[in-house]
């Protein structure tokens, strides 16, 4: 079965991405994981808050994550496999992965204007070294678009 991999957010771009990935699964008989990360924060606060502001960050990570999720299980009947983690976006990518050798395409969304964004720029760059096929989804394509090339 393929499964296909989306690093979810609140951009655009990664809506993009995750409606190609589940239109692309539907099609396939595979599945879709969402990865949401979040980031490690630059400073310390004060022991409690600084874990209230992890905390909340996670939260909002998993909220976006399984609302993903829902309009994937939706439109398919299909529940993705939901990953919540934190710290550096590639590190935690590349991480994921290997432990997880069943994902056959990382997809990814790049932004519709300006650079396509951190993590398009460093995998595309990297593309050679990944253990599957990367995806990158244009952020200028509408819903016909993507599922009429999905």
């Amino acid at each position: 079965m393929r499964v296909y991999l989306v690093i979810m957010d609140e951009t655009e771009e990664a809506l993009r991405a995750l409606r190609f990935a589940s239109r692309r699964a539907m099609k396939t008989g595979g599945s879709v994981h969402i990865l949401a990360l979040v980031p490690r924060e630059n400073f310390n606060a004060f022991g409690a808050i600084q874990a209230t502001i992890e905390e909340e960050a996670r939260d909002r990570a998993e909220m976006v994550a399984s609302s993903a999720a829902g309009s994937i299980f939706a439109e398919s009947g299909k529940m993705p496999v939901i990953s919540v983690r934190t710290g550096d976006a590639q590190g935690v990518i590349k991480d994921y992965l290997v432990e997880h050798p069943e994902v056959a395409a990382l997809v990814l969304g790049a932004a519709r204007e300006g650079g396509p964004g951190p993590l398009v720029s460093h995998f595309s760059t990297h593309a050679g070294a990944l253990p599957c096929p990367l995806f990158i989804v244009p952020g200028s394509l509408t819903d016909e678009d993507i599922d009429r090339l999905s």
